[in-house]
């Protein structure tokens, strides 16, 4: 459905491609809304974090969405279950990511990292 490299500047474009995409695969409402979120997320996480640019790659497979956001940067420290601290400055990406999709899958190290996500299609 998309596999793109992209930078700062496709963020908003690539934002709007998977809620077209997605919303055509069948997820809709909140849940359609919660997975664009989340892909925002892991785009903005990408440049902010990553080293400026990502991979995104998007398809359907059964009954879910799925989005994997690579990127090249040096890698994200431990990652908790718990919600962040108010006060955190950071660690809510992740968190929002985990807490809106069904499935959340990170691998990371010093050559990157690659999170992927899906969404259940609900009939």
């Amino acid at each position: 459905m998309i596999s793109e490299v992209f930078g700062a500047e496709r963020v908003t474009p690539l934002r709007h491609a998977v809620a077209g995409r997605a919303g055509d695969a069948g997820l809709g409402g909140d849940r359609l809304d919660d997975f664009v979120v989340a892909v925002n997320e892991l785009l903005t996480n990408a440049v902010r974090h990553g080293g400026g640019t990502g991979q995104i790659t998007m398809w359907c497979i059964d009954d879910a969405v799925v989005c994997e956001v690579r990127d090249h940067g040096t890698g994200v420290g431990p990652l908790h279950a718990d919600k962040p601290a108010l006060d955190e400055p950071g660690g809510w990406g992740l968190y929002l990511v985990r807490e809106l999709t069904d499935t959340f899958a990170i691998t990371t190290g010093p050559e990157g990292t690659a999170v992927r996500i899906s969404t259940h299609i609900v009939a």
